[in-house]
């Protein structure tokens, strides 16, 4: 992550300048977008650029340089320098992040499925978004052809080289045969358009066996999310059973004894009563790893409010202010990268939820909810998306959220590449949540540069 090699600091000095433009002339300017710290023990500045995504640490002179650029020659070698990382520019990065969240709304590169082959659960976990209790009813075969015929229309409108499925639910391992069936008709259809294909699975991993891994690999899903509170009995408490009992042991014995041929993210929802697993929970990842080969990481997220959870009168206590910023550094920092202009796919018309029924939601956290839908798999048109709606409102409310971010104070914060505005349900329910370290900047930017002294960041950052 550091700057130049100390042999390229001597063209730094610069001692050949023609008579040419300053920086400034030329139209060169420092990033709006730049967040620094210094690197303990050194005199070096860390500059994290949160449009180009990129994170480097930088000497006295060369944070020197970046300070005169009024009096550098346009031809000065620190500006090149400088400007592949994006910490100098000569355009409105705020203008192109505006332009990039409009443009996110009709891009034509990916058409991305959320699929719930069932919203049954075989677990109760208290701040899930989603209602218990429902009675298993999995996908049936003529939604299924529904799910193929939309995909093609949505391909076929978009032109896009990738489709792109995430199984969801409930717990889509509960309908194994849905997603094994659904996958081949999905593979065909977009090897069919010329378009790659790529899936993944958001699953609690409990029924998780050789035979159902196999057949995630033949369905060509490469990734799987799975949740781990805790070790033992701290993940039991929020992640048991739906008639009750525990779950860690065999989940921890799947991800250790199975042969996986997929990556797989354990996921901590952390909130006030595991915030203290956090280094335990990390360890355990990374020795479970070790020991079953399987490719396994470690990362948080944060538990937030929601409607669902409140009316069961059962939530987790949430973490306080003061504490959410360690765990969101963490969160954020594992996947920084370039400014996107959108928050997520809820705000592309090429990205739809679907629920067992053939409902079309915007966002897999209302997929449960009838009344949230636009639109069903039958039904609706991504080239007359408005006209074949059943409910337009509930497709352009969060289209509109995207960039420009109707809001001044996030308009001109320095982290909109990062949090791109926010959660858009959250938005659209009148609320806003910033990125918790938003008044300490040095803490992320650390985190940031320590990620990127191994080579997987140094490759990510540059």
């Amino acid at each position: 992550p550091d700057g130049l090699a100390p042999k390229e600091h001597e063209a730094l000095r610069g001692d050949e300048m023609s008579d040419g433009r300053s920086a400034v002339e030329a139209g060169w300017r420092e990033s709006r977008y730049n967040v620094r710290a210094t690197v303990p023990g050194t005199h070096k500045t860390i500059v994290a650029n949160l449009f180009k995504g990129s994170c480097a640490a930088y000497t006295l002179l060369e944070m020197y340089l970046l300070s005169v650029l009024d009096e550098l020659d346009e031809g000065h070698p620190a500006i090149e320098h400088f400007a592949r990382r994006g910490i100098i520019c000569k355009f409105d990065e705020r203008a192109a992040l505006e332009s990039m969240g409009r443009a996110a709304c009709t891009a034509r590169g990916e058409v991305e499925l959320t699929v719930c082959p069932t919203l049954a659960c075989n677990f109760a976990c208290p701040y899930c978004f989603q209602g218990h209790g429902r009675t298993y009813k999995p996908m049936s075969r003529e939604v299924r052809d529904e799910v193929v015929s939309l995909a093609e229309r949505m391909l076929d409108a978009s032109g896009a080289s990738r489709l792109r499925v995430t199984w969801f639910g409930g717990e889509p391992l509960l309908a194994p045969d849905v997603i094994e069936s659904l996958s081949a008709s999905l593979i065909r259809l977009a090897h069919g358009h010329g378009a790659s294909y790529h899936a993944a699975i958001v699953t609690n991993g409990y029924l998780l066996d050789q035979d159902v891994a196999d057949m995630l690999g033949r369905s060509e899903v490469s990734r799987a999310t799975v949740t781990i509170d805790g070790l033992g009995a701290k993940h039991d408490e929020t992640r048991p059973l739906a008639g009750g009992g525990p779950t860690f042991e065999r989940i921890a014995a799947n991800l250790r004894d199975l042969r996986l041929p997929f990556s797989v993210g354990i996921q901590q929802n952390v909130h006030e009563g595991n915030i203290g697993e956090m280094a335990k929970l990390r360890a355990f990842v990374k020795d479970l790893a070790e020991e079953s080969s399987n490719r396994l990481s470690y990362f948080p997220a944060l538990v937030s409010d929601n409607p669902a959870a409140r009316a069961r009168g059962c939530a987790v206590a949430l973490l306080e202010a003061a504490r959410t910023p360690e765990v969101a550094i963490q969160e954020l920092a594992a996947r920084f990268g370039p400014g996107r202009g959108h928050y997520c796919g809820a705000q592309s018309l090429y990205g739809v939820a679907i629920d067992p029924e053939g409902n079309l939601s915007k966002c897999w956290e209302t997929v449960d909810q009838p009344q949230a839908a636009f639109g069903t798999a039958r039904e609706w048109d991504p080239a007359d998306p408005f006209r074949t709606a059943t409910n337009p409102d509930n497709l352009t409310m969060f289209l509109n959220t995207a960039s420009p971010i109707p809001d001044s104070e996030c308009h001109g914060c320095v982290w909109l590449p990062l949090c791109v505005g926010g959660c858009p349900r959250m938005r659209l329910r009148g609320a806003r949540r910033c990125v918790p370290f938003k008044d300490d900047p040095q803490s992320f930017v650390l985190a940031l540069y320590e990620r990127g002294r191994t080579p997987a960041g140094r490759q990510q950052y540059e």
